[in-house]
C-alpha cells in the first residue's frame, strides 16, 4: 500500500505526528498556478470497451536479456553535485541534469538465513534435493489515472510525498506489461506452478484503473488514456498516452488475486464519500484539505485543489493544483464515466471478466455477493501444498481510527483463516498465506501496520500462527519494501513452529521489482525457501525504460528510503524446519534438482 498516503508515507519517511503538521503548514505557503486552468478539450473518447486478445505480437517487447538479480543489478547512478535540486515535476530536465539514470551492477547471491534453525544446526552439508513449488509475486503497482480530477497530485509534488505524485504514474501500464513479459521469459526456464498480485493493483478505486490492470495480464489491447483522447507526441507508439497492445501472461500459468487498500479504497485511505465518487466521475478539480491528521477534517476538509496531470503534454505537466485561493474558480479536467469508483464487491467480480485463468482469479461468486474476500488453492493437486489468500485490510464499515489503510480482521474472518490453518494441518499440508499487509512490523496504530480496532491484534494473530508447524510463509506487500522476518518459535524445543515473512517492493516506485519463490526439499528433510527478487527486462527507449528512470528520479528527488541499496534487492535461502511426520510425508515428493 505505501501509496495509503495518510501518515504512511510519512511514516516511510520517518516523520511523525508533529512532523507531518509542520509539513502542513509549510504547504501552506507554497504558491499554486493563479486563474482558471483548463485541460484542452476534444473528441469523448477515451476509456473504450476492452480489446479482444490477438495473435498479435506486443507492442513494446522487453530485452532479449532476461535475468533475475542473482546474474546482474539495476543501479542508480547518483545525480552530479553540481546539479541543482529538481522538483518531481521537473520531468523534462531529468535527462539533462543527471536524474533518473543507472547502470547495470553486479549479481547478489543468496544470503543462507538459518534464524528458525536451532543454535547448533549449519547446513554445510545440505544440499537440494527435489523441487516443491515454484511461484512468482507482483504488487503495488498502482496503476495510475493519472489525468484524473480525483488523485492525489498536489499532495505529492508539493507536499514530498511520493505516493501522491510520482512521474513513473504515466507509465504504469507500461511497467506491468514489461513485468509480465519478464515472467513469461523465466517461466520458459523453470516453469511457475502459478503467479500471485499481492494487491494494490490500483491507486484509487477506478473501474478503468482496474481494467488496465486486468487487460494487461490478458494480453488486450490497452488505451492508457482517458478523458479525451491525447497524443502529445504525434504518431503511434511514442508516447505514454498512444494505445498498444499487451503481451499478457503465459495462459499456461494461473494467477490469483489478493485484495489490497488502494484497491477498495480512495487512495487507500477512506471509502470515499458523495464528494469524492462525483469528482471522480467530473471535471472539477477535487477540493480537499490536509487528509493526513487525525486532528482534522478528512475528507471533509477543504483548502487545495489536487490538480492533474495534461495528457496533452509530451511530459504530463500537472495543472489545476494549489491552494483554492489561488484560482477564480475550479479547475476542470475534461470528464469520464470510466472513472467511477468500485466497491470492494465490484472490484472482486471484475476479476470474473477475464480471458486468462482462472476464472475469478481466486474469488467465487459467493464471496462477491457478500464482499468475502479471502479464500485457499492447492497449487498442485499432486503436491501437499495449500495457499491461503487473506483479506487482512479494514472494512468500510470500520469505526474511523483516522483512515483506512492499516492491517486488520474482524471475527469472521479470522474464524476463517483458523478453520483452513486447522484443516491444512490435519491434512498434512504444508501452507502459504499471502495477504497485502505485513504483521509484526510496528506498533499498534502506526501507519504501515495494524489498528487497534482489529478483532485480534497482529501479535495475538502471530502467537496463534505458531501453533501450526506445516505454516512456512507469510508474503506480503504494502510497504514497497524487499523486507525479510523471521518469525521465530517461542518454544525453542519446537523450532518448526517458526515461519518466515517476506515483502515484495513495489512495481510503481524504485526498485521496481517482482519476487520468485522456489521452495525445495533438502537432503536432511528441512525446507529451503528461495527467494529472488527481478528487475523486469526493460528495452532501451521503451516506455518501460521510461518508468524506471522516473521512478530512479522520483527516488532521489524525495530522498525514498529503502532497503537494501543501491540496487534494493535482496536475494535470500530461507530454511525452516518441519515436524517429523512431515518430513516424512514429503520425502517422497517433488522434481529431483540435481544438485
Amino acid at each position: 500500500m505505501r501509496g495509503q498516503i495518510v501518515m504512511v508515507t510519512c511514516m516511510r519517511f520517518g516523520f511523525g505526528f508533529v512532523l507531518v503538521m509542520a509539513i502542513f503548514a509549510l504547504c501552506l505557503l507554497f504558491a499554486g498556478c493563479a486563474g482558471e486552468t483548463k485541460l484542452p478539450s476534444g473528441q469523448n473518447a477515451s476509456s473504450p470497451p476492452p480489446v479482444a486478445p490477438s495473435a498479435q505480437a506486443p507492442s513494446y517487447p522487453i530485452d532479449s536479456k532476461v535475468s533475475t538479480t542473482l546474474e546482474r543489478t539495476v543501479i542508480p547512478v547518483p545525480v552530479p553535485s553540481s546539479s541543482p535540486k529538481l522538483p518531481p515535476e521537473a520531468v523534462s530536465n531529468f535527462s539533462q541534469y543527471g536524474y533518473g539514470k543507472w547502470e547495470y551492477g553486479a549479481g547478489l547471491g543468496f544470503e543462507k538465513r538459518l534464524d528458525l534453525m536451532p543454535s547448533a544446526y549449519n547446513g554445510s552439508s545440505v544440499a537440494s534435493a527435489a523441487r516443491l513449488l515454484n511461484f512468482f509475486t507482483m504488487t503495488d503497482i498502482h496503476i495510475t489515472d493519472k489525468e484524473s480530477p480525483a488523485e492525489m497530485v498536489y499532495y505529492g509534488y508539493k507536499w514530498g510525498i511520493i505516493s501522491g505524485y510520482s512521474p513513473a504514474m504515466l507509465y504504469s501500464t507500461h511497467m506491468l506489461d514489461a513485468a509480465v513479459q519478464t515472467a513469461n521469459a523465466l517461466h520458459k526456464k523453470t516453469p511457475f506452478d502459478f503467479g500471485i498480485s499481492l494487491g494494490d493493483d490500483i491507486n484509487s478505486g477506478q473501474y478503468n484503473e482496474l481494467r488496465w490492470f486486468i487487460d494487461v495480464f490478458d494480453g488486450k489491447g490497452i488505451n492508457p488514456d482517458s478523458g479525451v483522447k491525447d497524443d502529445p507526441v504525434p504518431g503511434p507508439l511514442n508516447d505514454y498516452q498512444d494505445e498498444y497492445k499487451s503481451a499478457g501472461l503465459d495462459k499456461s500459468i494461473p494467477w490469483y488475486q489478493t485484495l489490497g487498500n488502494h484497491d477498495h479504497f480512495w487512495a487507500g485511505m477512506f471509502p470515499p464519500d458523495a464528494y469524492v465518487k462525483n469528482a471522480m466521475t467530473g471535471n472539477a478539480s477535487l477540493d480537499m484539505g490536509n487528509v493526513f491528521s487525525p486532528g482534522l477534517l478528512g475528507l471533509q476538509g477543504r483548502g487545495f485543489y489536487m490538480g492533474a496531470v495534461n495528457g496533452s503534454t509530451p511530459y504530463g505537466d500537472i495543472i489545476g493544483a494549489g491552494p483554492v485561493g489561488n484560482f477564480s474558480s475550479a479547475p476542470t479536467t475534461p470528464a469520464d464515466p470510466g472513472r467511477r469508483f468500485i466497491p470492494r464487491n465490484e472490484w472482486m467480480n471484475e476479476f470474473f471478466n477475464t480471458t486468462s485463468s482462472p476464472a475469478g482469479h481466486g474469488f467465487s461468486q459467493d464471496g462477491v455477493a457478500t464482499g468475502f474476500a479471502s479464500y485457499s488453492f492447492e497449487p498442485n493437486q499432486n503436491m501437499p501444498i495449500k495457499v491461503i489468500v487473506l483479506d487482512d485490510t479494514q472494512k468500510d464499515d470500520d469505526p474511523n481510527g483516522y483512515a483506512y489503510g492499516r492491517g486488520a480482521l474482524d471475527q469472521a474472518r479470522y474464524d476463517w483463516l483458523v478453520k483452513e490453518l486447522d484443516a491444512g494441518q490435519a491434512e498434512g499440508k504444508l501452507m502459504i498465506i499471502s495477504a497485502h499487509i505485513p504483521i509484526g512490523i510496528g506498533k499498534v496504530d502506526s501507519p504501515l501496520g495494524w489498528t487497534s480496532i482489529s478483532y485480534i491484534s497482529d501479535a495475538k494473530l502471530i502467537d496463534k500462527l505458531h501453533e501450526y508447524p506445516n505454516f512456512i510463509l507469510w508474503v506480503s506487500g504494502h510497504r514497497h519494501l524487499n523486507t525479510v522476518t523471521a518469525l521465530k518459535s517461542p518454544d525453542a524445543s519446537r523450532p518448526e513452529l517458526g515461519f518466515w515473512e517476506v515483502e515484495t517492493a513495489s512495481l510503481r516506485e524504485f526498485p521496481q521489482q517482482f519476487r520468485t519463490f522456489e521452495i525445495v526439499r533438502n537432503s536432511d528433510s528441512t525446507i529451503s525457501i528461495f527467494a529472488t527478487d527481478v528487475d523486469p527486462a526493460v528495452k532501451e527507449g521503451s516506455p518501460a525504460a521510461l518508468s524506471r528512470s522516473y521512478a530512479i528520479a522520483a527516488h532521489q528527488i524525495f530522498n525514498d528510503e529503502k532497503t537494501h541499496m543501491p540496487s534494493g534487492a535482496y536475494n535470500v535461502e530461507l530454511v525452516k524446519q518441519l515436524a517429523p511426520e512431515m518430513q516424512a510425508k514429503i520425502k517422497n515428493y517433488g522434481t529431483p534438482t540435481g544438485n
